[in-house]
């Protein structure tokens, strides 16, 4: 059975058919082409679906589309040229690109609720995404650059 449902995207409210069982990440895939969040695990693990809900990093993989009614989701694609983005690019913080979005997510959610975050906090929320292309000092780098510019 499907039904429409109204969802606030990248600070556009954008109604969509899904069925009870879509997840968020299906939806924002395959129903509105927004493809930043990208299928790894499918099952929490990875990362690589993150996006932000209501300020938060949220595996996309795991929230049902129809739990977003009435969130505020930010995709990549609706972060515009943020310190993050640039940091990642000017620390070489990725390699072939698939996790990035997700660490990007994870790691602009992290900035805004802990403009004071320690390493142990860093490293912490750092966890919650898996690359296996390069290391997390860069990425760490980028992270602590924008908090430090913060300040």
């Amino acid at each position: 059975m499907s039904h429409t449902i109204d969802l606030n995207i990248n600070d556009e409210i954008r109604s969509v058919t899904v069925r009870s069982g879509d997840t968020l990440l299906m939806v924002l895939r395959g129903r509105l082409g927004l493809t930043g969040a990208k299928p790894g695990c499918l099952n929490g693990d990875c990362g690589a679906c993150t996006v932000n809900t209501d300020g938060w990093p949220m595996k996309s993989c795991l929230m049902l589309a129809v739990e977003a009614v009435g969130k505020k989701i930010t995709t990549i694609e609706g972060l515009k040229n943020t310190a993050i983005q640039r940091e990642f690019v000017d620390h070489f913080a990725f390699q072939c690109g698939y996790c990035t979005p997700g660490f990007i997510m994870n790691c602009h959610s992290l900035i805004r609720q802990h403009p004071n975050a320690d390493d142990k906090t860093i490293k912490e929320w750092l966890e919650s995404n898996i690359c296996r292309c390069t290391g997390y000092k860069e990425i760490e780098a980028a992270v602590k650059s924008v908090l430090k510019k913060n300040k």
